[in-house]
């Protein structure tokens, strides 16, 4: 009367084991997840990792219109399925390689920083992200007043921060009226280049006729073609109004190298408005011996 019962019970089991293994994936198939990201804020944060693969397609949805003609990629390994007002859809030419770390970069089309949203595209075994909601971190509160004024900067704090080696400091100067396209001309520029970093001191004006701009965003990029976020200050904050000129400075830390460095200086701001300067020259550094 018992031998029911005990077949009874290795088919459940039987069966439960079945259904469970059906619930996982096969061996070797990627996990889609969906899930949300938030952008870099400064150019210190890490940015944010999306995973890939050549057989699934990504999609970004960004929280704000983005300007799609400044997509910056590398089309030997990505290509843009679409882009549109709030979104863009990616697809990878082939799975990345194990450690290979692409980067994907858009402007928003609004001023609001940060202006630029960047990703670091990678292909792993397990898991694909198969949509990406892209999210702008809120800008910070005003903060209080200091009550005491920070202390000026002094010429051996300079050395000290190891900033101006033996080397020194090497600097070259070009004219340049550059693409007045933009209602923006340049004036003067001067690059200098010290110890891992480099420094470009811009004058430009904002030809009468056309309204005030802020710069917002600067941009190295080098022969690679891969635009490198840099730090942008302005001698005189607020808009540059029609008619007169601004100075900018755009600096970026730099591996040490003997050898010279060509950049193009990108700057953009606001009404989607921005300056290119072509090819710049940062000169290789004085030999220590000949100083």
């Amino acid at each position: 009367m018992l031998q029911p019962l005990r077949l009874a019970l290795p088919l459940a089991l039987t069966l439960a084991w079945s259904a469970a293994a059906q619930a996982q994936p096969a061996p070797g198939t990627r996990v889609e997840r969906r899930r949300s990201v938030t952008i870099a804020s400064t150019s210190a944060e890490p940015l944010p990792v999306v995973h890939v693969a050549a057989d699934s397609p990504t999609v970004f949805l960004f929280s704000s219109p983005i300007q799609r003609k400044t997509l910056t990629f590398d089309e030997s390994r990505i290509r843009v399925l679409d882009a549109g007002e709030r979104s863009v859809i990616i697809q990878p030419l082939a799975n990345l390689g194990e450690g290979e770390r692409q980067e994907l970069g858009v402007f928003f089309a609004d001023s609001r920083a940060p202006a630029r949203a960047s990703f670091v595209l990678m292909t792993v075994p397990a898991e694909v992200d198969s949509q990406i909601d892209v999210q702008r971190p809120e800008p910070p509160s005003p903060a209080c007043p200091p009550t005491t004024q920070a202390l000026a900067p002094k010429p051996e704090d300079f050395v000290l921060l190891g900033y101006v080696g033996k080397a020194g400091v090497t600097t070259s100067i070009r004219k340049d009226r550059g693409d007045s396209a933009q209602g923006l001309e340049l004036q003067s520029v001067v690059s200098y280049r010290g110890a891992g970093w480099i420094l470009m001191d811009v004058t430009i004006m904002n030809i009468p006729g056309h309204p005030g701009w802020i710069p917002r965003e600067a941009t190295f990029a080098g022969r690679a073609g891969v635009p490198l976020r840099a730090r942008l200050v302005m001698k005189k904050p607020g808009p540059i109004f029609p008619g007169e000129i601004g100075r900018v400075l755009a600096v970026l830390e730099v591996p040490e190298t003997e050898a010279e460095l060509v950049f193009t200086l990108e700057v953009h701001g606001d009404g989607g408005r921005r300056f290119k300067i072509h090819d710049v020259r940062f000169p290789k550094p004085a030999s220590e011996e000949a100083r």
